[in-house]
């Protein structure tokens, strides 16, 4: 048996017997003993020692699960603004056909010298001023994006932006659609079992670089944006994560993908004569492609099910939750999540009209907007969730502040 970051083992041996340790775990996600997780205390008793061993000996240490929480977030987006009636001049579309089939208006693309890197930091300096963190206290930065503008990873790049003096750890989580999710998750275990004190989750992609501007199914779907939230060490019973589900199928990535193509050789470089194929021909990315059938089947059936099973560890129930908070992807996806879970739509965040599919960033661009508008106050339970490329998909319950 082990907490979810498994630092506890099946059974830990002392003094030649076994020691169980009293504590379960359900499934992925957090244990909860009062219907929220407020940090996991384990006890220990050696089976049949009680004449044998002192209390000092029989004792284990308690080991108690820190907690974390969300205080701060930020989000940033390009200047240049494309609206379905721009679209309707480049390809065979309306606004009436994109607005009824999508609920996407309007959506914001990278221009001039404007860089995805530049919005992550800018996302991420407003979120450490919410919290009131200064970039010098940062332990780590998770930049979640499948869109880095190196090939090596972005990270970095928002770690030099921000100006932070103690190099903290900074890296990329590739999960496109379902990367915010993974990043707060990932987030969570660096303080619950790293020692981590702050943490600065960014989601932010730019997908219109990867988008055929000619193909009206998927050009009118995505934008460009960032968003940040600031993930804080807090005491266990203070602790606003308190369960997650997380999954991947491998199998769909044919439903939604772009993957990597090569050009022709240069026939001036030709061969060595003596090894076929080589050297490699150069790479480069496809554009998106997308079976939007499929994508919107998986889509409506795994959300729910996968924020079912994260209220389910919570404790909780969908009456419980003050947010419903998806990926924005298509209205008719958020709309038939919240009927599944008997959601009303006032309880439910949504920008998607303004900005589109911004992939990664699309949770917290969501979420900065609506704490920053008073509608998400100190307190409330979220249920988040994202989807996408892989397929990955996956869910948290989360509490802002």
């Amino acid at each position: 048996m082990a907490n979810v970051s498994g630092f506890l083992s099946p059974s830990v041996p002392s003094l030649g017997r076994t020691v169980k340790p009293s504590v379960g775990v359900i499934g992925s996600g957090f244990c909860s003993t009062k219907g929220i997780a407020k940090g996991i205390f384990c006890s220990s008793a050696v089976e049949g020692a009680a004449d044998k061993v002192s209390p000092s000996q029989s004792r284990m240490p308690r080991l108690a699960m820190q907690g974390c929480k969300l205080i701060g977030s930020g989000s940033a987006v390009p200047s240049l603004q494309i609206s379905n009636e721009d679209l309707a001049k480049m390809v065979d579309t309306n606004d009436k056909w994109i607005s009824d089939r999508t609920g996407i208006r309007n959506r914001r693309v990278l221009s001039g010298k404007e860089t995805l890197t530049s919005l992550a930091a800018e996302a991420a300096r407003k979120a450490l001023e919410m919290a009131e963190v200064d970039p010098d206290d940062l332990d780590m930065i998770l930049l979640c994006t499948s869109t880095p503008e190196d090939l090596f990873g972005s990270a970095p790049q928002i770690q030099k932006q921000l100006g932070c003096k103690g190099n903290p750890l900074a890296y990329d989580i590739t999960a496109a659609c379902s990367g915010f999710i993974m990043g707060l998750v990932s987030a969570s275990c660096h303080i619950r079992g790293g020692g981590f004190k702050n943490v600065l989750v960014i989601g932010a992609d730019s997908l219109s670089r990867y988008v055929d501007w000619t193909d009206r199914g998927t050009c009118i779907l995505f934008g460009d944006a960032a968003g940040a939230v600031l993930v804080q060490a807090c005491d266990g019973e203070d602790d606003g994560l308190f369960s997650f589900d997380l999954h991947s199928n491998g199998d769909g990535q044919r439903n939604l993908n772009a993957s990597i193509k090569q050009t022709e050789l240069d026939h001036a470089l030709g061969s060595n004569g003596s090894v076929i194929d080589f050297p490699p021909r150069p790479s480069s990315y496809s554009c998106i492609n997308m079976n939007g059938k499929e994508v919107y089947r998986f889509a409506v059936q795994c959300v729910p099910e996968t924020i079912e099973s994260s209220l389910q560890k919570a404790g909780l129930t969908p009456a419980d939750i003050d947010w419903l908070l998806l990926h924005q992807a298509n209205k008719r996806i958020i709309d038939s999540v919240a009927d599944r879970l008997k959601l009303s739509s006032e309880n439910v965040i949504s920008n998607l009209a303004n900005y589109g599919n911004t992939s990664a960033a699309s949770i917290p661009l969501a979420l900065d907007e609506a704490v920053r508008s008073g509608k998400v106050k100190p307190g409330h339970k979220i249920a988040a969730a994202g989807f996408g490329a892989g397929l990955t998909w996956g869910s948290a319950i989360i509490r802002w502040g």
